[in-house]
């Protein structure tokens, strides 16, 4: 069920039976030799909509131009800053709630990303009061999701242009030749992930230079289409339980 292919006419008939939508946000970003510049958008969107269709949920357009200062000296990385992202995500809820819609899920495939969801959701919500509900979650969130990437890839799912996104992207979209992620990456140790959690990366003429292919402590060439498929179900059935727990 997706807003953009449906007339205004059927969005009104819908908010008579159903007040909640789903937003799924990702980035444009580089990832690695063999990822999709699209990746985080194309996850996040691909799990939406199989979520919004088996649970009958409107699923909003991606929001795919989002924060990704560190991985701009990359060619095709398109970012925007923090605030001028929160500011588009607080109009964006203001309108959905000016329509009808009480519930607007957040589903996200980008760690940049959460912060600014988060400052407008809880502005929204307070302004609100009772009358909105907002949830924030990504696709990696879900525990039957999280086993299946430490039984495939261990510590090489690293940070970004993990195995497993790309395996996503593998499944549904392009497979691309490995070219120097053939070869794994330096491992990061606990003390890099925990500093740079949530993609809290440097300036990027020196991110490109400590990560000179774009993967952070990621074997992108571990991924396959057959666990992209896996990992896709696994994220939607978990998606479509929390969606269905929640809005019920």
């Amino acid at each position: 069920m997706r807003l953009d292919l449906a007339s205004w006419l059927e969005v009104e008939t819908y908010l008579e039976q159903n007040r909640t939508i789903i937003l799924p946000v990702g980035s444009t970003e580089q990832h690695g030799p063999m990822g999709l510049i699209g990746t985080d958008a194309l996850c996040a969107q691909t799990i939406a909509r199989l979520a919004g269709e088996r649970t009958g949920t409107l699923v909003a357009p991606t929001l795919a131009l989002t924060p990704a200062p560190f991985n701009t000296a990359f060619p095709g990385t398109i970012s925007v800053s923090a605030a001028t992202f929160k500011t588009m995500v607080s109009e964006i809820i203001s309108c959905l709630h000016g329509q009808g819609f009480e519930r607007i899920y957040f589903f996200n495939g980008h760690g940049a990303n959460l912060v600014p969801v988060g400052q407008a959701a809880s502005e929204a919500e307070v302004s609100a009061g009772d009358r909105l509900e907002i949830r924030i979650r990504s696709w990696w969130d879900f525990e039957a999701v999280n086993k299946l990437r430490r039984d495939l890839y261990g510590d090489w799912e690293g940070m970004h242009a993990t195995p497993s996104e790309v395996a996503i992207t593998q499944a549904t979209h392009r497979i691309l030749p490995p070219g120097s992620a053939t070869e794994p990456p330096r491992k990061l140790s606990a003390d890099y992930i925990r500093a740079h959690a949530g993609d809290r990366h440097g300036p990027p003429d020196e991110h490109r230079r400590t990560f000179p292919d774009g993967r952070v402590g990621s074997h992108s060439a571990l991924a396959t289409p057959k666990h992209g498929k896996a990992l896709i179900e696994a994220a939607v059935t978990g998606f479509a339980e929390d969606l269905n727990s929640w809005a019920r």
